[in-house]
C-alpha cells in the first residue's frame, strides 16, 4: 500500500452500467492500493413517487389534446435557451429546438393500456443506471447528460462529502479528467479553491500516453478493456461512445448490447410516449441499440458494409489500433 502524507479517500460511484472487467479491475486496484469506497444511487423513493403520479395524472394527460409546441431535450439538463424560434413549422428545427406538431389525445382505453404498462415497469431493480432511466422514462443523451449528475455527482456529495464536511474536515476533490477528453473539459481549470471544499485536477494537461506511462512507472496494470479497443472504460456503452468504439463493444461483448436492448424494452414501458432508445432514433435506421450496432459496421457515410469488419469476429485482431493500444 502506498504511504501518503494526507488522508486519501478513493471513491468509486457504481452506476451498474460498467463492464464486469471493470469491477474485477476495481478489486485489483484495492489489492495494490488499499480500500476504495463504493457508493451507488438509490431511486426507490423517486420511482414510487412516479408510480403515484402515473396513476393520478397520466389518464387525464394522455387523453388531452396537445397543441403544437417548441421542445428541446436540453431543458431536462437545465440548459434550455431563453428564447424560442418564431416560425412554428412542422418538422422544423432551430438550434436546440424542435417543433412538435399538435397531437390528438388517446382514447380512454389507449391511455389505460399505457398506464398499465408503465406501472408494470415502475419497480426499482437496484441497478442505478436502469432505475434512473425508469424514473425519467428515457435515457440520457449528449444534450441532456443527467446520468453524471444523478449517478456520480449527487451520490458522492450525499454519501461522501456531506458526512466529512459535517465532521468539520476540509475536502480537496481530486478529479482525473483530462483536457483532451472533450471541449468542455478543456475549459476546466486545474484548481478551484473554495471555503472548506476545493477541486484539484492534476491530470488536466496530461495526454493518454502520460497516463499509461505513469501506470508503467509504478507497476500498476491499466484496465484490461483499454487493450481490447475501448476508448473509455466507464459505462458500457457510454452515450458518448463513437462509431468505432460501439463496433468494438458489439463484436467483443455482445452480452452488453443484449443487456442494453432489454433495458430499452423496460424503459420504453415506463415512458409516457412508450418510446425510449439508448441512442437517439435516427432517420433511415432501425430503431434501438441493435440498429446503431448495424450502423457501426458500415463504412463512412453508413451506406454499405465494410467487408473487412463484417467478417467473423473471431478472425479480427485482439485489439484496436485506432486507440494506439495494440501490443
Amino acid at each position: 500500500m502506498y504511504e501518503l502524507d494526507e488522508d486519501l479517500y478513493p471513491v468509486f460511484a457504481d452506476t451498474g452500467h460498467e463492464h464486469p472487467e471493470t469491477y474485477k479491475y476495481l478489486d485489483y486496484l484495492e489489492s495494490v492500493l488499499g480500500p476504495i469506497k463504493r457508493v451507488k444511487a438509490d431511486f426507490t423513493a423517486r420511482i414510487e413517487k412516479k408510480r403515484q403520479y402515473v396513476q393520478e395524472h397520466w389518464p387525464r394527460k394522455l387523453t388531452a389534446d396537445v397543441p403544437g409546441r417548441w421542445w428541446t431535450d436540453a431543458e431536462e439538463a437545465g440548459e434550455a435557451p431563453d428564447w424560442e424560434p418564431e416560425d412554428k413549422l412542422s418538422e422544423h428545427t432551430a438550434g436546440l429546438w424542435t417543433w412538435l406538431p399538435a397531437e390528438k389525445g388517446m382514447t380512454d382505453k389507449e391511455a389505460a393500456d399505457v398506464v398499465e404498462r408503465a406501472l408494470s415497469a415502475l419497480h426499482p431493480t437496484g441497478i442505478p443506471f436502469l432505475d434512473l432511466c425508469i424514473w425519467k422514462g428515457r435515457f440520457p443523451s449528449t444534450k441532456a447528460r443527467f446520468c453524471t449528475e444523478f449517478l456520480k455527482v449527487r451520490v458522492i456529495e450525499e454519501q461522501v462529502y456531506d458526512p466529512i464536511l459535517a465532521e468539520g474536515w476540509d475536502i480537496v476533490s481530486w478529479q482525473g479528467v483530462r483536457a483532451e477528453e472533450s471541449p468542455a473539459r478543456a475549459k476546466l481549470p486545474e484548481r478551484e479553491d473554495g471555503d472548506g471544499f476545493s477541486i484539484y485536477r492534476p491530470l488536466i494537461h496530461w495526454t493518454a500516453d502520460d497516463v499509461f506511462a505513469m501506470h508503467r512507472k509504478h507497476g500498476i496494470d491499466p484496465n484490461p478493456l483499454y487493450k481490447l479497443g475501448m476508448g473509455r472504460v466507464g459505462c458500457m456503452p457510454c452515450i458518448n461512445c463513437n462509431k468505432a468504439e460501439l463496433f468494438e463493444i458489439a463484436r467483443r461483448f455482445p452480452k452488453e448490447i443484449a443487456r442494453v436492448a432489454e433495458w430499452e424494452r423496460i424503459v420504453k414501458m415506463a415512458s409516457k410516449r412508450q418510446a425510449a432508445t439508448f441512442f437517439p432514433t435516427a432517420r433511415n435506421m432501425p430503431e434501438g441499440i441493435d440498429g446503431w450496432v448495424e450502423w457501426s459496421k458500415t463504412v463512412r457515410g453508413g451506406k454499405q458494409y465494410d467487408l473487412l469488419k463484417a467478417i467473423e469476429f473471431d478472425n479480427v485482431p485482439a485489439c484496436s489500433s485506432a486507440y494506439g493500444l495494440c501490443e
